[in-house]
């Protein structure tokens, strides 16, 4: 055995001439690349619109937002919506209303009128899936309890009354219901209003309106979905935050007068 040490000689990898410059060269491309696309990204994100549609605007309203946001001429996006095949239930015979889901949706350069109605359709369907919504019958009772109810925390009971209305064969007499007819919204109904020969006339029909009356948010479909229990058939906003809820009607006519006497005062308090 030899008492000598032998050292590893054999070179390491070393780059030749030509690939440093290749290297360097790209390098230099990525440094190109970034100083011109990262402000132009940038800019396009600061400058990228969006749609926002409100909880309970009714898909016209809806429509009229988009056509300016694509910036297209009034009634491209109705127009759109009725050759669109959208996700629909087949209950809804191809009308959006009701589906449209309350967001803020990205409106980008390839935006079209079809691909955005698509994607609050599928925004929507996936929502009520979340919800295990499957019924078209509670899109419709939510869309009244997102016009009807003051307020989130008012929304379950409204939909409790529709339910024990629906059981008795008692009409909805739904102010919101004849809005829709009309294409307005507003507080008072005249007698004349209750008499508008339209099926949304739910003073003059029974049972819930053919289609939902507007686009509900995700606290009127979870109170459609789940009401609570109650007894309630009669129910008034007499001022905001203060809606009231009875089985009496005499009581109900009681909190109606009070309701009356305000909107003469104007309203106060």
């Amino acid at each position: 055995m030899s008492d000598v040490q032998h050292t590893d000689r054999r070179p390491g990898p070393r780059f030749s001439r030509t690939g440093r410059l290749i290297v360097v060269a790209v390098l230099a491309v990525l440094v190109v690349l970034a100083v011109v696309l990262v402000p132009r990204l940038l800019r396009e994100r600061a400058n990228e619109e969006t749609l926002t549609v409100p909880e309970g605007r009714r898909a016209a309203q809806i429509y009229a937002a988009a056509d300016k946001a694509l910036h297209l001429p009034g009634g491209s996006t109705a127009k759109a919506a009725k050759k669109a095949h959208l996700p629909l239930p087949a209950e809804a015979k191809g009308n959006p209303e009701g589906y449209l889901f309350p967001a803020t949706y990205p409106i980008r350069s390839d935006t079209t009128p079809a691909s955005l109605l698509s994607y609050m359709v599928k925004t929507g369907n996936q929502r009520l899936a979340e919800d295990h919504i499957t019924s078209y019958r509670t899109v419709v009772i939510a869309s009244i309890v997102q016009a009807e109810a003051d307020r989130p925390a008012d929304m379950g009971k409204v939909a409790r009354v529709i339910n024990n209305r629906l059981a008795r064969h008692m009409p909805l007499q739904m102010d919101s219901t004849i809005n829709y007819a009309l294409g307005r919204s507003t507080l008072r109904t005249s007698h004349a209003d209750t008499r508008t020969e339209s099926p949304y006339n739910t003073y003059r029909y029974e049972g819930l309106p053919p289609t939902p009356i507007d686009n509900p948010g995700a606290d009127a479909l979870k109170a459609a979905g789940a009401p609570p229990a109650g007894d309630w058939l009669y129910f008034v906003t007499v001022k905001p935050g203060d809606t009231r809820f009875t089985a009496d009607y005499q009581e109900h006519l009681k909190n109606v007068r009070e309701f009356n006497d305000r909107q003469k005062n104007g309203g106060g308090a």
